[in-house]
This record gives structure tokens, C-alpha cells and sequence, in this order.
């Protein structure tokens, strides 16, 4: 009977073994083919180094910065050649009229004062004249400010800055939408890598040069504002709102901003850099983050197909039995 049995399970043990083994011997073929091939990594641009003149303040620095966009030099030319002009010849006929009036109408020249109450001529002047130069100063406002919020076109770039406390990410949907998210870097590393203090972020906000901008703003806790000074650009970032604003980047470099409205005790700490490169260079930056060009199909990654073995001629069969 034990003989019996030891033969029933040996005739058991033969009858299975060689399932088991081609069970593990196909299972690494299908690990192997069900694993998708890894993309290759593609090393993103060399970063942009910073000019200490351009994109930042500098030291005694009284006039605003170089504008890099369309509406910051006509806005800049508008300060400079109309505003500034106007503002100060009302001051100086301003404090002129002061002081003349002190020494004509002082106490000593003029004991007996004029008991004059009206001067019809006078009041049309100081009535007319400054409803002129408002005149004359809303024409280029008002076509600035169209410009600053005129609709972009299809080829525009829209990136999506959104405000926390106290730092920003941002989103790129028209590049498969990835996000990055910047932070300010500290000064020890900040001036290892020749980038002023308070300004620099450990990410940068990458953008092609020459491509209208449209630069979409919310929050997700309290008010921010995304402004950049050398683009003549200040949007406000609001909870449960996107605001939009748009610019377009003439010269690359690296152009730094921050947030512009008191958003907590942190407000002082939430830079912005920006990064413009030709459209070239942002194509691989934007590769690097495994994004995609807007229009562009993102690739797909299909799994190998196993070759089968091609079939054996009879011919071929013959001259192996020979």
C-alpha cells in the first residue's frame, strides 16, 4: 500500500512539473513586454545669466526700468516725453506764483489790500486750462490702457500664475500642462549664482521671445499681484477669479519681479524671475519638463510587439532530415 502511494505521488509530481516550468519560464517574456520603453531624458537649456543693469533695480536708480515689451517703451516714452515735462512746469508756475504773491502782496508793500472779488478772465483760464492738458493726457492713456488688455490672437502662449502663501506655481496649459513652482532662493545661494536677493527663485518662469503672452492670475488663499517691472505688467490674483493680462517679450534675459500686494507677513518673500529664450530654447526647456509645443501631438509610448518565428520550408525540412 506504501509503495502504492509513493508511486501515485512521483506519476503526480512528473504530471505537473512541466507546467511549472513553463509557467516560469514565460513569465519574464511577459514582465519584459509589458514595460513600456522609458523615454530619454533631454537635459533642458543652460540657465540665462542675469544683467545687473536690465530686469532689476539698481543701485541710485531714480527712473524706471528698461522696458522690454511693446507697451512698457511706449508707456516709459509717455512718461518721459508727456508727463513728466507737464508735471514739472505746473510745479515750477505753480511755486512761482507763490512766491510772487508773497513779496507783491506782502504786508510791507501792500498795506491797504485790494478788496477784488471776482476776475472773469482768470476764472476761465485756471477753469479751461487744466481741462486741456487732461484732455491732451487722456489720449495716449487711453490708448495705452486698450493696449494692455486688447485681445491676443491664436499664436499667443497662455500661462497660468497662481499666488500662495507665500510663494508661486505655475501652470502651462498649452504645453500639456505641467506645472512648476518657484520659490525665493536664500541669499547665501542666490549670490552663488550671481542673482540679486529677494528676487531670485529656485524655478523660473521660461518665455519664447517675440510670442504674445497671455498671463492668466488667480489664488488660493488671499490677494496677490503678478507684476514685472521691465514689462510694464501688474495683474492682481484673486481667490475664485482669473484675471488676465497680456505682454509680449522683445529681449531675452532674466527680468525679476514680486508680488505687489500685502498678502501677509511674508509678502516681501514671493519673487519672480522670468526667463526669456528664443522660441528654439524654450522648445527644449519645455521638452525637459515633459511637456509638449502648443499643436504639437505628445508622443506615445507602445510596448514592443514580439516577432514570431518565421515558418521552416518543407524544402528546408528535407535537408535537415538528410
Amino acid at each position: 500500500m506504501l509503495r502504492f502511494a509513493k508511486t501515485a505521488l512521483l506519476s503526480l509530481g512528473l504530471m505537473l512539473a512541466p507546467a511549472v516550468f513553463a509557467q516560469q519560464a514565460d513569465a519574464p517574456a511577459v514582465t519584459a513586454s509589458a514595460a513600456p520603453a522609458a523615454a530619454p531624458a533631454i537635459a533642458p537649456p543652460t540657465p540665462t545669466a542675469p544683467d545687473a543693469r536690465v530686469g532689476q533695480p539698481v543701485d541710485w536708480g531714480l527712473d524706471i526700468q528698461p522696458q522690454v515689451t511693446p507697451n512698457g517703451e511706449y508707456a516709459l516714452w509717455m512718461h518721459s516725453v508727456i508727463l513728466m515735462p507737464i508735471i514739472v512746469a505746473i510745479s515750477l508756475f505753480v511755486l512761482g506764483l507763490l512766491l510772487w504773491v508773497s513779496f507783491r502782496y506782502r504786508r510791507a508793500a501792500n498795506a491797504v489790500p485790494s478788496k477784488t472779488a471776482h476776475n472773469t478772465t482768470i476764472e476761465i483760464v485756471w477753469t479751461l486750462l487744466p481741462v486741456l492738458i487732461l484732455l491732451g493726457i487722456s489720449i495716449p492713456s487711453i490708448s495705452l490702457l486698450a493696449a494692455q488688455y486688447k485681445p491676443l490672437g491664436k499664436d499667443a502662449l497662455t500661462i497660468k500664475a497662481i499666488g500662495n502663501q507665500w510663494y508661486w506655481s505655475y501652470e502651462y496649459p498649452d504645453n500639456g500642462g505641467f506645472e512648476i513652482t518657484a520659490n525665493m532662493l536664500p541669499d547665501a545661494e542666490a549670490k552663488k549664482r550671481g542673482e540679486p536677493r529677494l528676487l531670485a527663485t529656485d524655478n523660473r518662469v521660461v518665455l519664447p521671445v517675440g510670442v504674445p503672452i497671455r498671463l492668466l492670475t488667480t489664488s488660493n488663499d488671499v490677494i496677490h499681484a503678478w507684476a514685472v517691472p521691465a514689462f510694464w505688467t501688474q495683474m492682481d490674483a484673486v481667490p475664485g477669479r482669473i484675471n488676465e493680462a497680456s505682454f509680449l517679450i522683445e529681449k531675452p534675459g532674466v527680468y525679476y519681479g514680486q508680488c505687489f500686494q500685502i498678502c501677509g507677513a511674508r509678502h516681501a518673500y514671493m519673487p519672480i524671475t522670468v526667463e526669456a529664450v528664443s522660441k528654439e530654447q524654450f522648445a527644449l526647456w519645455v521638452a525637459s519638463k515633459g511637456g509638449t509645443m502648443k499643436g504639437a501631438k505628445p508622443a506615445v509610448a507602445t510596448a514592443p510587439t514580439s516577432v514570431s518565428p518565421a515558418p521552416i520550408s518543407p524544402a528546408s525540412t528535407a535537408a535537415t532530415k538528410s
